[in-house]
């Protein structure tokens, strides 16, 4: 039981996924300080100098609990493209990239679908000529060659 526990942490995707995750969580860690200490203070700055930033009070002054503040989904926001972009620009290219040396294709687009006029499914391959789920025939697709 334990070698196949083993086994199971030792194969490449399981390190590659964990590795990538660790990278991922560091880059949260920089991007939050950096939306924090540089994007916060310039979207509060936006309100105007006697405001706790970039929002509007909704009950009484000084509560933070009825304070709407939008400079914070702003951030948060921002937080967001910008760690997803650090995600995509430093994991899953390079990843891509790694895979293809190997052979392997990941993170493509499907292939054209068509739908099958007996059960209705939508994800059969173009060129299928059964369908997976009912078994039906399927008419060829205008894009499929005729032997």
């Amino acid at each position: 039981m334990l070698k196949g526990f083993k086994n199971f942490l030792m194969r490449g995707d399981v390190i590659v996924v964990a590795m990538g995750l660790i990278v991922a969580l560091a880059f949260s860690t920089l991007i939050k300080a950096f939306t924090d200490f540089v994007i916060n203070p310039i979207i509060a700055r936006a309100q105007g100098s006697h405001s706790a930033g970039l929002g509007w009070q909704l009950g009484q002054a000084g509560n933070k609990a009825t304070y709407l503040d939008i400079g914070s989904f702003i951030s948060a926001v921002i937080y967001f493209i910008i760690f997803m972009a650090v995600v995509y620009f430093l994991i899953v290219v390079p990843y891509k990239h790694f895979s293809a040396r190997r052979g392997v294709v990941v993170f493509e687009a499907p292939g054209p679908v068509k739908t099958c006029p007996a059960c209705l499914c939508e994800d059969l391959p173009a060129a299928a000529t059964k369908c997976r789920h009912c078994g039906s025939e399927q008419p060829p697709s205008a894009g499929a060659s005729q032997p």
